[in-house]
């Protein structure tokens, strides 16, 4: 699975919250890990190596397989790094805030998705809800939390000529300013062999700095070449095109289901599963296609139905000149028996379980000989 799970994601669009230069967070090394030692000795990277490493966790191989120094659990912690990596992607943020992220989550919480920390302290970088980081809810989603930490490290004057300490305290406020440097190594590391995961990966963004006040790309609305999903080149499964964004037209619902099933990119299809815990143990509980339009709409509080024969009838038919964000796309079998489905995601994209010893991924309308596209909302 050469992509992002989680999601993944992606620039999403969502409100910032942050309202200054650097937010009040206690961090969690500073109480939920306190009696561990953030002394972290680690040896010469042979980044080589980590890339391998690295590369065998994307391809879903299990973590007792997988040595990576300074991570103790590379099956949940590389995800994380590459959901990180590919959002900082997805907003043009050059590669050292891609690694001045990763530093500062593996610091806060061992790149781990925490449900808890230091009083109300939450997820990847221990953001607090108190702080005005965002809802619990909303924290524990890795995708938006690290858009929130770039967004946050973005505000902050002059952050590219600071070194990983210092911007990571910039934003972080932690009563350990100086623990985010021992980090530095591993994460500059990883980033390097995330990055080559996704079409045109580099260890650079084109040198050039996310634009707060860039208009997000509208969606698309037909399949002409420019918005068939074409642009993007071959998407390797389980990532994000670089450049993607959610359109900032979107319906809000359809945005939100659309970054819950980015969230679950790269996990593997699983045909009947129920898709309500895709990185579990049970296999059961991964996605199938239907399941997974299902439970990223349940997430919005829009029933749909379970099978892809049934869904092509929930909501409304519309025409696939006319594709929305959110709309369901159909494909396979007959536009009355269609037998697979996708979830549009503009910009000539559709997200997808595609079948068996495959992960769920974002393919581009070009792929997609399209039977039925039905409106839930």
């Amino acid at each position: 699975m050469k992509g992002i799970a989680a999601g993944l994601g992606i620039v999403l669009g969502i409100p910032i919250l942050i309202g200054g230069t650097g937010m009040a967070m206690a961090s969690a090394a500073d109480a939920v890990q306190r009696s561990n030692s953030f002394d972290i000795c680690l040896p010469d990277l042979d980044t080589d190596k980590v890339t391998e490493q690295v590369g065998k966790i994307l391809d879903g191989a299990a973590g007792t397989d997988v040595h990576i120094e300074g991570l103790d659990l590379p099956s949940e912690q590389v995800p994380h790094a590459q959901t990180i990596v590919a959002t900082g992607l997805s907003l043009k943020v050059p590669a050292k805030g891609q690694v001045i992220a990763l530093a500062t989550a593996m610091q806060e919480s061992r790149l781990r998705n925490l449900s808890y920390g230091d009083r109300d302290s939450l997820g990847l970088f221990q953001q607090r809800p108190s702080q005005g980081w965002g809802t619990a809810q909303q924290i524990r989603d890795p995708v938006y939390a690290s858009e929130q930490f770039y967004k946050g490290l973005l505000k902050v004057s002059g952050w590219q000529q600071m070194t990983v300490t210092q911007a990571a305290q910039a934003v972080q406020l932690s009563g350990f300013p100086d623990a985010y440097a021992q980090w530095e190594p591993l994460a500059t590391a990883l980033q390097s062999a995330i990055v080559k995961t996704f079409p045109g990966g580099s260890t650079e963004t084109d040198g050039q700095e996310a634009d707060p006040g860039a208009k997000p790309s509208s969606g698309a609305t037909g399949c002409a070449p420019d918005q068939d999903g074409s642009r993007f080149g071959r998407i390797p499964a389980g990532s994000v095109p670089k450049g993607y964004s959610i359109p900032e037209d979107a319906d809000p619902r359809a945005r939100r289901a659309i970054v819950w099933a980015m969230r679950q990119l790269g996990t593997l299809y699983q045909w009947g599963g129920s898709c309500t815990d895709s990185r579990g143990p049970d296999p059961m509980k991964r996605c199938d296609c239907s399941s997974l339009m299902q439970q990223a709409y349940a997430q919005v509080g829009v029933t749909l139905t379970r099978t892809t024969y049934t869904q092509v009838h929930d909501g409304n038919a519309v025409s696939p000149a006319q594709l929305q964000p959110g709309d369901l796309v159909f494909s396979r079998g007959t536009p009355e028996r269609p037998e697979h489905v996708g979830m549009y995601m503009g910009e000539g994209l559709v997200i997808e379980a595609p079948r068996t010893t495959k992960p769920v991924r974002i393919t581009p309308l070009t792929d997609w000989d399209i039977l039925a596209v039905r409106r839930v909302l």
